[in-house]
């Protein structure tokens, strides 16, 4: 029973990272309905902005954190502005090179800033916590908490406020929107503000029981990508749900077969679920 929910603990860790990033993807996705291939270089940036202010200007974990959601938002802005909004009128060709000359124009100059070493996140919290006669690190039990926490605050904001309506109201019709008086320009930047600070805040969560590296977002937006085309193009509930069922994949897989099978796993999975649902778990408009 220990060793069951220890692997549970262990898929809701990664379930939660996984879930945090698939949202911001999703989101940008539902708005520009182009995948967004540099979103796992602004995971990577997230890390290495918590990072520094960490290390080298001293800040407190949580002040780190809130830093990095600043930085990573006005970032997302910025590439939003720069990079995508000229190309909304264009083929589809054109705004997915762009996303991947963005993702790799961010890891050369990551690489060239910070060098290719991997480092290593001082750990807020380093205590181990007994439940139910397993063991639970600290720092994973704030991963679980403060991703669901974050994702409730972004349905709340999504379902409860005006912007988070008309941010919805995008994602399934822009025309319809835009007639009904919603301003485009400024919802397409509010969404990638939030990408960016759901992308920062997940890769804090996690960087302490990782490392950081210039090349650490690449297999983190595959799985991102996984999962939301697991979960349905576009479904924000699907990215929550397919981030889970991920999460406990890889946890599962890894303890009782083997690490070096737990991504492939994870993508055994997902080819099982879509042959039987093609569109995804929430394929049909469920957002």
């Amino acid at each position: 029973m220990e060793i069951l929910f220890q692997q549970i603990l262990n898929g809701l860790t990664l379930g939660g990272i996984y879930s945090l990033v698939a949202l911001g993807l999703t989101l940008v996705f539902g708005i520009l309905e182009v995948p967004n291939f540099a979103h796992g270089a602004f995971y990577m940036v997230g890390a290495f902005v918590s990072y520094l202010l960490m290390t080298s200007v001293g800040l407190n974990y949580w002040v780190a954190m809130l830093g990095s959601a600043v930085v990573l938002a006005g970032l997302s802005v910025v590439a939003e502005r720069l990079v995508f909004n000229p190309l909304r009128n264009a083929s589809l060709l054109h705004p997915m090179v762009a996303a991947i000359g963005l993702l790799l124009f961010m890891e050369a100059s990551a690489q060239a800033l910070w060098g290719a070493d991997f480092r290593q996140m001082p750990a807020p919290y380093d205590g181990i916590v007994n439940i139910l006669g397993a063991t639970a690190p600290v720092q994973r039990l704030l991963i679980i908490v403060g991703a669901f926490v974050l994702m409730l605050a972004l349905h709340l904001f999504l379902t409860r406020t005006t912007l988070g309506s008309s941010i919805i109201a995008m994602a399934q019709n822009r025309e319809g929107a835009a007639l009904m008086g919603i301003d485009p320009t400024r919802v397409s930047m509010l969404t990638f503000a939030i990408s960016g600070v759901l992308v920062a805040v997940a890769a804090t969560l996690f960087a302490p029981i990782s490392l950081v590296s210039p090349s650490m977002g690449n297999l983190v937006v595959m799985k991102a990508f996984v999962i939301i085309i697991l979960g349905g193009m576009g479904s924000i509930p699907g990215a929550i749900v397919g981030g889970l069922i991920i999460g406990f994949a890889e946890a599962f897989t890894a303890f009782y077969i083997s690490t070096d099978y737990k991504d492939i796993g994870a993508f055994l999975l997902l080819v099982v679920i879509l042959s039987i649902r093609p569109s995804g778990l929430f394929g049909h408009g469920g957002r």
